[in-house]
C-alpha cells in the first residue's frame, strides 16, 4: 500500500489556513501518523518502532546534557565523569539513563530485526525500506563503541586498543584507518577527543536515516503478520487511535523495565572494570564489550586468523542486508512456513548462544562451539534461505487480512473473497492506499 495518501486534514482558523497553503506541515502529520491506513492484524512487534524512536529521542538528550560537562580529554575524561555522578544536579540520572538507555536501545532493535526476518518485512517492495534499516544498525554499533570508550575507564580504554588494532588488519587502508582514529602512535588524547566528536556527530545522521526510513515505510506501507497485501478497506484501520494507542502503551511498558534498571540495576549491563581508571600498564583479566556486541565478538574470535576474523565480524552485520536477495521463497510470513520456522529458532538460539559464548573466555570448548555456531549463522543466510524457499510447502494463505482477525466465517459474511480484484477492492482503502506490488502466493 502507499503512503501518498490524501491528507483529509481541513484546517480552521484563518492563521492555519495561511500557514497550510504555504507549508502544509499539519496536513502531512495527518496524512502520516493520523489517518494513514495500518493492516488490521499487527501485534505488539509492530510496536518497537515507537520503542525505538523514543529511546534514540532520550539517548540525544541524554547526551546533550552530559557533553555539557564532559571534558574528553585522556587526563581529565574519567574524573569528569565522575563529577558528573557526584556534583552535578541529578547527573546521576542522567549518565545512568544514557548508558542503561543504550541497552535498551539495542534490545529494542533486536526484537526489531528478528520481527522482520520472521515475518518477511524485507522482502519486495520494502528492500530499501529494509536497508535503510540496517545502516541505521551501523550507525548504531559505531555510535555505542565510540561512547563506550569515553568514560576512560580500564574496560573503555583496552576496548578501544583491541578494536583499533583489529581495524589495522584490513588490508591497504587499515593501518591508515588506525592512525585516523589514534591521532598519534597509541591510543590516547587525541583518540578520546575524535571518539567524542564522532559519537556526538553520529546520532544525527542516524535521526536523519530514521527519517528516510519512515518515509520508506509510508511508501510502501507496512507489512503484517500474515504478510498479504490489503485488498480492501475492511483489512486496515486509522493509524490513530488503533496503532497510537498500542504503541504508548508498549513503550510504557518497556520505560518501566528501563526504569527498573536505572532505579534498581543501574551498573547491572556494564562492566565493574569501567570504575577503575585507565591505565596502559594493567591490562585486564578478560577484556569483553558491551553485551549487545558479544555475538559478533564471538564470531572475531572463532577464527585463528586475525584477518579473518575481521572479515567474519563485519561479514555478519553485512549479510543482513543481502537477506531480500537470499530468500527465495514467495511467502512472506514464516507462520505459513513450516520448515523454515523450524530453521529460524535455530538461529535465534545460535544468535544467543554466540552471545553467551562471546562473554567466555577463548579456550577450549568454547571455541569449538564458537566455530560451529559461527558456520551455521552463515549457513542460515547462504543456504537454508535459498534452499527452503525453493523445496519447501508453504500452508495455504488467508483470504484477506480481515479472515485473520474474523476467521474465514465472517470474512464470508461481510462479502470479502480471496477472488475480489486488487484494484477494484483497494478503492475503499482509507486515503488511497494501494496494496503491496508483490504479490503472495
Amino acid at each position: 500500500m502507499s503512503a501518498h495518501a490524501t491528507s483529509t486534514y481541513v484546517p480552521k482558523s484563518r492563521i492555519a489556513k495561511w500557514f497550510e497553503s504555504r507549508l502544509p506541515l499539519v496536513g502531512l502529520v495527518h496524512s502520516s501518523f493520523i489517518a494513514y491506513p495500518v493492516p488490521r492484524n499487527l501485534n505488539y512487534f509492530w510496536t518497537f518502532g515507537a520503542i525505538l524512536s523514543a529511546f534514540l529521542g532520550i539517548q540525544i538528550i541524554t547526551g546533550v546534557w552530559l557533553a555539557m560537562h564532559y571534558d574528553p580529554s585522556a587526563a581529565n575524561a574519567f574524573e569528569s565523569v565522575e563529577h558528573i555522578m557526584r556534583d552535578v544536579n541529578y547527573g546521576w540520572l542522567l549518565r545512568y539513563a544514557h548508558a542503561n538507555g543504550a541497552s535498551m536501545f539495542f534490545l529494542a532493535v533486536y526484537m526489531h530485526i528478528f520481527r522482520n526476518l520472521y515475518y518477511g518485512s524485507y522482502k519486495a517492495p520494502r528492500e530499501v525500506l529494509y536497508l535503510l534499516g540496517v545502516i541505521i544498525y551501523l550507525l548504531m554499533m559505531a555510535t555505542a563503541f565510540l561512547g563506550y570508550t569515553l568514560p576512560w575507564g580500564q574496560m573503555s580504554f583496552w576496548g578501544a586498543t583491541v578494536i583499533t588494532n583489529i581495524l589495522a588488519a584490513i588490508p591497504i587502508v587499515g593501518d591508515s584507518i588506525q592512525s585516523l582514529l589514534w591521532g598519534g602512535y597509541s591510543v590516547g588524547n587525541p583518540t578520546i577527543n575524535r571518539f567524542f566528536s564522532l559519537h556526538y556527530l553520529l546520532p544525527w545522521m542516524i535521526a536523519g536515516v530514521v527519517v528516510l526510513h519512515v518515509w520508506a515505510l509510508h511508501v510502501t506501507g507496512q507489512n503484517n503478520p500474515a504478510g498479504i497485501p490489503i485488498k480492501s478497506s475492511k483489512d486496515a484501520v486509522p493509524f490513530t487511535p488503533y496503532a497510537t494507542i498500542k504503541d504508548v502503551f508498549a513503550t510504557v511498558a518497556f520505560m518501566i523495565i528501563f526504569a527498573w534498571f536505572i532505579f534498581y540495576q543501574p551498573n547491572y549491563l556494564g562492566h565493574a572494570d569501567n570504575y577503575v581508571p585507565a591505565n596502559a600498564s594493567v591490562t585486564p583479566a578478560h577484556i569483553v564489550p558491551e553485551w549487545y556486541f558479544l555475538p559478533f565478538y564471538a564470531i572475531l574470535r572463532a577464527v585463528p586468523d586475525k584477518l579473518g576474523g575481521v572479515v567474519l565480524m563485519f561479514g555478519a552485520v553485512a549479510i543482513l542486508a543481502f537477506a531480500p536477495w537470499l530468500d527465495t521463497s514467495r511467502v512472506r510470513s514464516t507462520n505459513y512456513r513450516p520448515v523454515y520456522k523450524v530453521f529460524f529458532w535455530l538461529f535465534v538460539a545460535n544468535a544467543i548462544l554466540l552471545g553467551w559464548l562471546g562473554a567466555k573466555p577463548p579456550e577450549g570448548g568454547y571455541v569449538i562451539v564458537g566455530r560451529i555456531c559461527t558456520i551455521y549463522y552463515f549457513a542460515h543466510f547462504l543456504l537454508v534461505m535459498p534452499l527452503c524457499g525453493l523445496f519447501e510447502t508453504p500452508k495455504p494463505l488467508p483470504g484477506s487480512i480481515l479472515e485473520t482477525v474474523t476467521g474465514p466465517r465472517h470474512t464470508a459474511n461481510e462479502g470479502l473473497t480471496a477472488g475480489v480484484p486488487v484494484e477494484n477492492a483497494n478503492k475503499n482503502i482509507p486515503g488511497g492506499a494501494k496494496p503491496d506490488a508483490v504479490k503472495s502466493h
